[in-house]
């Protein structure tokens, strides 16, 4: 099967199968170090093997497991996406946002992307969650890529002015004062970037830096979802801090933010 939507619907429907959830109202998508606070939103009524559903590639990172976990808070339905596959894996783009597709075909009409984000802005110090406000695509692809989208679904050339929904990112400054708001730039990765390539990205007016998100949000916002972005910054960016960088301390940082986290989008689902 080559149309990546006709695929989500499949994995749409097999989800439900297998969760016994008809509907989702929410969706969220776990970043690196995010997935250990989840047990702060109660305890999932289902957890579904990514590998039981169509087109999903199984993830290769340290952190990243392949379930969806279904929950109930305050009455909102939530699909947790724990498995996020990145184009480093030698994935597609239209692997990358697989996932985000199925659970808006299976009814998520808002979209949690939260991830693990280099710091560019000294006072902002690792431990800390951003709200994203804007990103740079610097992936060189989209999910738009390919055959025009087929009848029933919106342009490839879709607009995203209002990509992060300004909507929901007052929600979330309402639930949490003190968030503040940043661009996220995204690359391909898998190794960090070099100092002069974080001061390239600074002057093109990024704060935060990584290697997930901007695809997601992309095909989330073609699909018409409302999508919020949520970083949790783990370490200053290469030249804005002395010392290397390793992503066992990105999973350090997360697992000792872990309650934080887990509270901040217990409160945060509640209220949208």
């Amino acid at each position: 099967m080559t149309n990546p939507y006709e695929l989500a619907r499949v994995a749409a429907d097999e989800l439900r199968d297998h969760s016994g959830v008809d509907e989702y109202d929410v969706a969220v998508v776990l970043g690196s170090g995010w997935k250990e606070g989840v047990v702060a939103l109660g305890e999932p009524s289902s957890v579904v093997s990514t590998s039981s559903l169509s087109g999903f590639v199984a993830p290769t990172v340290a952190g990243h497991h392949g379930e969806i976990l279904s929950i109930e808070l305050d009455g909102t339905r939530i699909a947790l996406v724990a498995g996020r596959v990145h184009l480093y894996e030698g994935n597609s783009a239209h692997h990358v946002v697989h996932p985000v597709r199925t659970v808006i075909a299976a009814g998520a009409k808002k979209i949690v992307l939260t991830n693990a984000a280099g710091g560019l802005d000294p006072s902002v110090a690792p431990g800390t969650v951003v709200v994203i406000r804007d990103h740079l695509n610097l992936t060189a692809t989209s999910p738009m890529e390919g055959p025009s989208p087929p009848e029933g679904y919106g342009s490839r050339f879709v607009d995203l002015s209002d990509l992060y929904s300004a909507r929901l990112r007052s929600i979330a400054r309402d639930v949490e004062p003190a968030l503040s708001e940043g661009v996220y730039v995204g690359l391909r990765g898998p190794n960090y970037e070099t100092p002069a390539e974080i001061e390239m990205v600074r002057r093109l007016g990024a704060t935060l830096v990584g290697m997930s998100t901007v695809l997601e949000a992309i095909a989330a916002r073609h699909l018409e979802a409302d999508v919020l972005g949520l970083s949790l910054v783990t370490n200053f960016a290469a030249g804005v801090a002395d010392g290397p960088l390793n992503h066992l301390d990105v999973l350090e940082t997360g697992l000792s933010a872990s309650d934080r986290l887990g509270a901040l989008l217990a409160r945060v689902l509640s209220a949208l």
